[in-house]
């Protein structure tokens, strides 16, 4: 029952992933119906319930489009995992700020990048300038497509990518 399943809005639009258990409340109160199934049936004492994989909601949910949220992992995924100062894929990565915050840096997307260990400390709280250090990519916000926000799931459930290609 942690099988995750992607949700779609009325009009097809991604727009969460949750549970299976959930999605099965959700397609039982006729809340959602079934898109994709896939993935065989559950069976109880007296009825047979698909195991959804997509489901779609009966209403439409009016909401503002998810932006990718500044955290840790998210910055680590956005540089995929490698030191944007030598170049380095390591398990020892730690988050930089670009201009220190106590030079009036912020913690903003453009402002944040993933460095090794090592770059981390030859750089301390200098500027790049001053360090003598360049990057190899400038930083950016991620995009909000729903490709990028629920793409980590693709490799585990490979039958949502026509769903979140285009939005």
């Amino acid at each position: 029952m942690s099988e995750s399943v992607l949700v779609l809005n009325a009009n097809f639009e991604p727009i969460n992933v949750c549970n299976l258990q959930r999605a099965i409340g959700l397609i039982l109160t006729n809340r959602a119906t079934l898109v994709l199934n896939g993935r065989g049936e559950i069976h109880t004492v007296n009825q047979v319930f698909p195991r959804p994989s997509i489901i779609r909601l009966q209403h439409m949910v009016h909401r503002p489009r998810p932006r990718v949220k500044l955290t840790r992992r998210e910055v680590f995924r956005r540089d995929n995992y490698t030191c944007q100062y030598c170049g380095r894929r390591t398990n020892d990565l730690t988050v930089d700020h670009v201009i220190p915050r106590h030079l009036g840096g912020r913690h903003i997307w453009t402002n944040v990048v993933t460095a090794c260990a090592a770059c981390n400390h030859r750089k301390g709280g200098r500027t790049l300038a001053e360090a003598g250090m360049t990057l190899l990519r400038q930083p950016t916000e991620p995009p909000n497509t729903a490709l990028y926000i629920f793409g980590r799931h693709l490799s585990e459930y490979a039958e949502w990518a026509p769903f979140l290609s285009g939005w």
